[in-house]
Parts: C-alpha cells; sequence; structure tokens
C-alpha cells in the first residue's frame, strides 16, 4: 500500500499512525527525514523551515519533554492533505517534572513522494496528576478509548 498521495481514507489513516509511531521513537534524526528539505512549519508559536531546523527543533522539544507518549487520528482528509486530532503526555523538565498532557490538531500537506512539505500544529497544555494518565507505560496508545474520556 502506497502512502503517498492521493489519499483514500485507509492510506490517510496509516499516514496518520505512522507518523504517531515515528513520532514515538523520539528520534529527531530519522523525523526529520520524512519532511521535505524545504518543509515549512508552525508549531505553536514556533515557525520554521527545513530538516535541519526540524531536527533541531525536535532534538530540543525531548530535551524537556520527557516520557513522552503520542496518540494521533484522522480527522480529515483530501488529495495530498490531512487533518489530525492528537494528544500526548509528557513529564516536563523544565517544570519539576510536572505531567502534562496536550491537545491538539495539525494539519499536513504533502509532496508527491509522500514526504510532508508542510505542518501547521495548534495544542494546549493542561497538567495532569499522575491517576489522571491515559498513556501509562505498557498501555498501547491505540487501545485508549478516547471517547470515553470525559475532560
Amino acid at each position: 500500500m502506497s502512502l503517498n498521495p492521493p489519499f483514500t481514507r485507509e492510506t490517510a489513516h496509516a499516514k496518520v499512525k505512522k507518523a504517531q509511531d515515528l513520532w514515538n521513537t523520539q528520534d529527531p534524526k530519522t523525523i526529520a527525514q520524512a519532511y521535505t528539505p524545504d518543509s515549512i512549519w508552525r508549531n505553536r508559536t514556533s515557525f520554521l523551515s527545513g530538516t535541519p531546523a526540524i531536527e533541531s527543533f525536535l532534538t530540543k522539544k525531548w530535551e524537556k519533554e520527557k516520557s513522552y507518549r503520542l496518540r494521533k487520528e484522522l480527522f480529515a482528509f483530501s488529495e495530498n492533505k490531512i487533518a489530525v486530532q492528537f494528544w500526548y503526555e509528557y513529564q516536563d523538565s523544565h517544570d519539576g517534572m510536572t505531567w502534562k498532557r496536550c491537545y491538539g490538531l495539525e494539519d499536513w500537506t504533502f509532496a508527491e513522494d509522500g514526504k510532508m512539505r508542510k505542518r501547521q500544529m495548534s495544542g494546549n497544555d493542561i497538567e495532569i496528576g499522575e491517576s489522571d494518565r491515559w498513556f501509562k507505560n505498557g498501555v498501547d496508545v491505540n487501545e485508549v478509548d478516547i471517547s470515553e474520556i470525559h475532560w
């Protein structure tokens, strides 16, 4: 199955899960290779372009965000675009290792070769207690029933 555009529901879903699994490796060098050399990003209030900048950004991200676990779900798609809803949890090393969860949305635009050429992310963090965590060690993030969770 090709994960290059044009997307079908099946290939868009597979592309989202592949991205989820890649990001959960927390390997900035490998992750950056999934983007075009001139890829543009907006990540919250950061604007960057190119795979070296992406790799640097991700390196700094995971210096701060320890015990990172991510879940992405397909929200919508078209021929070469995918919208994603996501949640991730982490311990904030800049805030005394407080547990936090980020709720967010991303929109992605892909080049013909399947690499992402544009990524825009909006997300909000909340502090959570240990008992509020969804993605504890040993839990498959894909098995957490997000629809049943009450905020």
